[in-house]
């Protein structure tokens, strides 16, 4: 089994009743998908979707007029990758949240503080998430907005700014053409934006994440306070526990990713111990809070695709999920900022789109932002693969990566910062 392994910042109208189709049905799991996975960033909601799918289905009676769903949907073929970013955007409805951050002059601003792709591989099927760091100095590639303006590349800048980089409406295509540049050109099937208010919603509509404190955090540039111990997070205080930077590690971007990671970990766990997929009504708000707060690639918005990507990663073990950080190293120009680590992405890189196992070797310190536990007991895996189709080789990654798999429990690293 892998073991695992950090610098800052990351809701109708009444309507006469119609008899129930199953395209309607197919649409309410679209927007499960959209919600679980892209919102809380870890591209699972595929499996929520794949999950629903049977159920739905095994469920429904025959109705005059109704019509079966397309009989040739089968699992997507091949690996695939979709993009996750998650923009700071200032939404009236939760503006008064954030104090400073959403006061001032330059609240029209939109960062992508969030940045994660996930990478689901052919048979046998592994998920492997990549966390970029928001404060990693790299080339911006040139990038067309909606109105067809072309915004030229940017020499050396923060990832963060890639977003606005692309203007209005060409925002995610540019943050996918910036990953993909680290990435070797790496085609990117499908992206999604989400916002804070997603955050908020999601994590109210599931009923909270499980996270661990090995000490306390008292952030107050987010306004979290935990003591050491264990919580469930949803609402405020799930965005909370996402954003904190200063609250975690050594109160850097790279130490609030492993926070983050813990917390997508934690998620996919819950997912697959069906706490959340047998409960019907929250199902059913997860749809509409998904409808309500995504902006997808085309290609995502498709409903036979998000049926393909459920039934290619509903059967991932848990074990097969794993999160890592795109390696970085201190940029000297900078003290407060790092560049990309090429060599040893490469050597990431070259594992994933080979399919290999991953095998963490970093070692966490009090510096970064969790600490590792045992591996989570009682947890709910789908089959494993068959092993005759496992490939038998290994890649150890080097310790300069951070990262976990979603069988391994990790408790945050927090501390004080007033």
């Amino acid at each position: 089994m892998r073991t695992p392994g950090r610098r800052d910042e990351l809701v109708a109208r009444h309507a006469r009743l119609r008899t129930p189709t199953a395209a309607g049905q197919l649409l309410k799991l679209i927007g499960i998908a959209v919600s679980v996975v892209l919102v809380s960033g870890i591209a699972v909601a595929a499996f929520v979707v794949g999950g629903l799918f049977n159920t739905v289905k095994s469920n429904s009676v025959e109705i005059d007029g109704g019509k079966e769903l397309p009989p040739d949907i089968a699992a997507y073929k091949g690996g695939f990758d979709i993009l996750l970013t998650g923009v700071d955007t200032c939404e009236p409805k939760y503006a008064a949240l954030f104090g400073q951050r959403c006061e001032g002059p330059d609240t029209d601003g939109i960062n992508n503080d969030v940045t994660l792709l996930m990478h689901v591989s052919a048979s046998p099927r592994r998920v492997t998430v990549v966390s970029f760091p928001r404060d990693m100095m790299m080339v911006i590639p040139a990038c067309t907005d909606a109105d067809g303006k072309s915004h030229s590349a940017l020499r050396k800048a923060m990832l963060n700014v890639a977003y606005a980089h692309g203007g209005d409406k060409g925002g995610l295509n540019c943050v996918a053409k910036t990953v993909s540049s680290l990435l070797g050109g790496e085609n990117i099937e499908f992206a999604a934006k989400v916002t804070f208010g997603g955050v908020i919603e999601i994590t109210n509509a599931i009923g909270g994440v499980d996270v661990c404190l090995e000490t306390p955090i008292i952030d107050s540039q987010t306004g979290l306070d935990l003591p050491a111990g264990d919580h469930t997070v949803e609402g405020l205080q799930a965005l909370q526990f996402l954003r904190t930077r200063h609250g975690v590690g050594d109160g850097s971007d790279l130490g609030r990713i492993g926070n983050q990671q813990q917390y997508m970990s934690s998620l996919v766990r819950k997912l697959m111990s069906s706490q959340v997929l047998g409960n019907v009504g929250t199902v059913m708000k997860l749809a509409n809070i998904g409808l309500s707060n995504v902006e997808a690639s085309t290609s995502l918005a498709d409903p036979v695709k998000i049926a393909q990507i459920a039934l290619a990663i509903k059967d991932v073990p848990v074990s097969d999920f794993t999160f890592v950080q795109y390696p970085v190293l201190d940029d000297p120009e900078n003290a407060d900022r790092v560049v990309p680590d090429t060599q040893n992405a490469a050597v990431l890189w070259d594992a994933v789109t080979a399919n290999k196992q991953l095998q963490i070797t970093h070692q966490n310190t009090k510096h970064d932002g969790v600490v590792v536990k045992e591996p989570s007991p009682g947890v709910s895996t789908a089959p494993a693969p068959d092993p005759s189709a496992t490939p038998g080789d290994v890649v150890d990654l080097p310790s300069s990566i951070k990262g976990t798999s979603a069988d391994v429990k990790t408790c945050s690293n927090g501390q004080t910062y007033r």
